[in-house]
């Protein structure tokens, strides 16, 4: 019984050390990390702005979109930016895209995705969402499914990816038009 309460003690003593440890290096890193997310999403929103002023951040609707940045022309409401939320082949997608008011995509961005290398990871080049720029307007309606585009083999073998991130763009693109000029 010693034997046992000996080796119970030496394992619980290797866990509360490895416990501290990794609280210690948490407390180091954490404000590396909130740094780095906080210029990476800048830097996103600063790509997808179109040239535009950047709003403060406002409250997403609790769905996909997380947070809508204001996009101003001077003093004059242009536009917006959306964080959006969606499923991809691999888990989560964030990605920012901008509207103008009536719902036309300016451009947009995934910001973190786990998609499958080489085919859901086409998703963050600037040609695969270059497919949604100046979609969504009036008479210029955004893709559904990968038959809707020219050449549907641009998404070949990613077709959860795409429907994902489309999905999230089309969302976006009908939340701004719901807002209203």
């Amino acid at each position: 019984m010693k034997q046992y309460l000996k080796v119970a003690f030496i394992l619980f003593a290797i866990c509360a050390v490895s416990a501290i440890l990794l609280a210690a290096v948490n407390q180091i890193t954490a404000p590396y990390i909130e740094y780095n997310t906080m210029q990476t999403t800048a830097a996103a929103l600063d790509a997808v702005s179109g040239g535009y002023t950047q709003g403060e951040h406002l409250e997403g609707n609790g769905d996909n979109i997380n947070y809508i940045v204001p996009l101003y022309d001077g003093d004059e409401l242009a536009g917006y930016i959306l964080e959006l939320s969606t499923s991809g082949y691999g888990g989560e997608i964030v990605m920012a895209a901008s509207y103008r008011l009536d719902g036309t995509v300016i451009s947009s961005k995934v910001m973190s995705d786990d998609e499958t290398p080489g085919l859901g990871k086409n998703a963050e080049e600037s040609w695969y969402m270059a497919m949604f720029e100046g979609l969504g307007g009036e008479g210029r309606p955004l893709p559904e499914s990968k038959n809707d585009l020219a050449d549907p083999s641009v998404v070949s073998g990613a077709s959860v990816t795409f429907a994902g991130v489309s999905s999230a763009i089309r969302s976006g693109s009908e939340y701004v038009k719901s807002l209203g000029r």
